[in-house]
Parts: C-alpha cells; sequence; structure tokens
C-alpha cells in the first residue's frame, strides 16, 4: 500500500524525541507522519524535572508521584539522604502512559499516526524518500510513504542511524533492565517512602553504573543498568529487590534495552536525515537521564527540518546538534568524567557517596538538574567542591 502524497517529514519513532518532534512540526503547520512500533515501552526510571513541564507545556496530572528527595546508598550501606529544598520536586512518570499522551498530542495538532515497524528507505531521482514499514495491523502489509525528510528517533539500536549515518551509528551503551512492582504500604515495607528516590552504588548492583528504586505512585521502577558483558542485570534486581524489602510484592512488568551514554559525533546525513533522543545518544552520562533531553532534541530536529525545507539547505540540519552542545555539552562532559572515575569500583564509590553528604554539592546538584543549567553564580561553594573534592581523590579524607 502506498500514499502518493508528498509529506514534508517523517518521524521514526514514538518516544519523548520523536513525539516532540511531531508535535512541533505539526503545530509548525507541516505534514508529518510519526511511525511508531506498538507495544514497546523502553525501560527508564521516569524522572521529569520541572523544568521539562514548563518548557514543552506538560500537564500535572501525568506525573504518577512527586519526589521531595534521593537517598544514595553506598557499597558500604551507608545512606545519604538529599532532599530538595524550598518545595521543590521531581516529576515521576509511568512511560507507558506518558509516552502515549505525547503521541496523541501529537495526532491532536495534525500529525499523521502511524503504527508499524521501519523497513527501509529509498529515494528516486529527485530525492524524494520512500520510507517503508511493515503495518502492525493484522495483514502485516507493506506501507510507503513519500517525504522531503526523515528524524530518526527509534532508539539506541537506530536502524535509521544505521542506514543513514553508519561511520557514527556505533554508541557506547549501558544496558538497562528494571521491574515494575505494586507500590507497597509503608506498613508492609517499613521505611518504603513513595515520595524519595533510591540510588544504589556497589559493584555487585552494578560495575559501572547504578541501581535504582523509583517510585511511580501506585507502581515501583526497580531497575540497573551496566555495559558490562555477562554481568547479570536480572540478578541484578533480584537482589536489590530482597535488599529494599520489594521481593515479596507483585510484579506487574519487565523491561529491557539499552540505552547510549555518548551523543554520536553527528546527527545528520547532510542531505535529508537528522537523528533525535536516544538515536542521537542524548542521554546524560552518570544519570542516565534521558527524557528532558530527548525531548529537547527532538524540537531541535523539528526547527533544523523547518529550516532544511524552507531553504533547501542540507546544512541546516547540523543546526540541531550544535544547538544541544552549546546548551548541554558542558554538563555531559563534566558527567562523563564523574562516571568514568567515581563509578569505576566500590573504593571509589564509597567516596562519592560521602561526598554527596555535602550541603553544597546537593545544593548545586538539585539546582542544576531542576532547572537544567550548570550554576555559575556560586563561586565560593565552586571553590569549596573542588577542594573536597581533591582531598578525597588524593585520599586526604575518610570516605
Amino acid at each position: 500500500m502506498s500514499s502518493q502524497r508528498i509529506l514534508d517529514c517523517v518521524v521514526i519513532g514514538g518516544g519523548p524525541a520523536g513525539a516532540t518532534a511531531a508535535d512541533d512540526l505539526a503545530r509548525a503547520g507541516r505534514n508529518v507522519a510519526l511511525l511508531d512500533r506498538a507495544g514497546r515501552i523502553k525501560p527508564c526510571g521516569g524522572a521529569i524535572p520541572p523544568q521539562a513541564l514548563r518548557e514543552f507545556e506538560i500537564p500535572e496530572h501525568l506525573l504518577a508521584a512527586h519526589a521531595t528527595s534521593a537517598c544514595i546508598v553506598s557499597p558500604t550501606h551507608r545512606r545519604v539522604d538529599m532532599p530538595i529544598a524550598r518545595g521543590g520536586y521531581v516529576g515521576m512518570v509511568d512511560r507507558e502512559v506518558f509516552d502515549e499522551w505525547l503521541r496523541c498530542r501529537a495526532a491532536q495538532s495534525g500529525a499523521l499516526r502511524m503504527k508499524g515497524t521501519f523497513k527501509r528507505m529509498t529515494r528516486d531521482a529527485k530525492g524524494v524518500i520512500t520510507v517503508e514499514f511493515e503495518s502492525n495491523n493484522d495483514k502485516g502489509e507493506l506501507v510507503r510513504l513519500l517525504t522531503r525528510s526523515v528524524i530518526g528517533a527509534d532508539g539506541a539500536s537506530s536502524q535509521v542511524a544505521k542506514a543513514e549515518l553508519p561511520e557514527v551509528a556505533d554508541v557506547p551503551c549501558v544496558y538497562a533492565y528494571h521491574e515494575i512492582v505494586k507500590a507497597p504500604s509503608a506498613e508492609s515495607v517499613p521505611g518504603f517512602n513513595g515520595e524519595r528516590c533510591e540510588v544504589h552504588y556497589r559493584g555487585t548492583i552494578s560495575p559501572d553504573f547504578y541501581g535504582w528504586v523509583f517510585p511511580h505512585g501506585d507502581s515501583v521502577s526497580i531497575g540497573s543498568g551496566s555495559a558490562g558483558k555477562g554481568f547479570s542485570l536480572r540478578s541484578a534486581v533480584t537482589r536489590l529487590r530482597q535488599e529494599t524489602g520489594l521481593s515479596g510484592v507483585e510484579t506487574l512488568r519487565r523491561e529491557g534495552a539499552p540505552i547510549p551514554m555518548k551523543p554520536l559525533k553527528r546527527w545528520d546525513n547532510g542531505k535529508d536525515v537528522v537523528l533525535a533522543g536516544d538515536a542521537a545518544g542524548v542521554v546524560a552520562p552518570a544519570s542516565g537521564e534521558g527524557i528532558y533531553y530527548a525531548m529537547t532534541g527532538g524540537r531541535l530536529a523539528a526547527d533544523a527540518i523547518v529550516a532544511f525545507l524552507e531553504t533547501g539547505k542540507p546544512k541546516a540540519l547540523a543546526q540541531a546538534r550544535k544547538r544541544f552542545m552549546r546548551a548541554h555539552g558542558r554538563v555531559f562532559w563534566v558527567l562523563g568524567i564523574m562516571q568514568r572515575f567515581w563509578y569505576s569500583n566500590d573504593r571509589r564509590r564509597e567516596r562519592f557517596v560521602s561526598m554527596c553528604k555535602d550541603r553544597d554539592v546537593q545544593q548545586l546538584t538539585w539546582e542544576a538538574y531542576l532547572n537544567k543549567r550548570l550554576v555559575r553564580a556560586k563561586p565560593l561553594a565552586h571553590a569549596r567542591i573542588f577542594l573536597k573534592d581533591m582531598a578525597h581523590l588524593m585520599g586526604l579524607v575518610a570516605p
């Protein structure tokens, strides 16, 4: 089955990046199709900062929970509480609900919503792209869409990236796995707090990343991630459930997927395709945060496509990556260094958790996370953190 109508853009992938891009393009008056594979839910802690709600007009009712503190757990099971000051919070979403709402919003804005599995794309002599996908309907028929441009937002194992940017498509990944369980009552699991995120740093939970227990209102995400081949994430999550008293609660679903840890060196093919979200590698190192950055990347990709369509100049597509890295590249660089050093062994993890006790560290961490910018206005606090960091690096203080 083919459509002879030539679209302005086909967005492949309906997660936060793709759905945001499709919504922005539709609102800009562009003829856009959003292609997503049915039944896919990405494993994710589900944390989004208030900045995301403001910037992308996300309604409060989509938040399954408000986390008002974090608890950092060291290899020796020391617990460091990091409360968010002045009524701040981290929004927690269920990706099954959240992603579907984003896709529906894009459709309401005018995007043509399609369900299917991307197969390939080809071009005719005039440069018109044919996107082929297998429909998710009962017949499984092959559908073809004609378009002037494509946004590849189809995840860390992006087929669009492999086809159009094979020289940069490979990116280091953490493989994440989590189990969604029913939230227990405080009586049934003493110490459980539905407004607190727990982050566990220990080699048996993850040799190079971390484990988490994140509240989602009626449910809880318990997960772990690692790039280490042969490390059993399922066993790690089982262990984490036992240690946190959650082994006996009902499991609702299990999910796993790769999560990229480094932005690709290029996001466009120099002709008519640009990447966004996990396909572009925009998940923050160390924290694994991806929803806000995916939506930002989707918006910038949509802007780049609009500029490309208006000018006919493929170099406009490169603006998506340039603008993203200008805004967030330094944060990614700092977090990458932090992950490589502090997550490398339990001795360093123990010292890292000790640093999290510091009020300056807590305040600047939360301000940077909640508002999505580096805090530059407090040089004395930065100087104190630097000195304390150096003391831990040199082993001059006890962990």
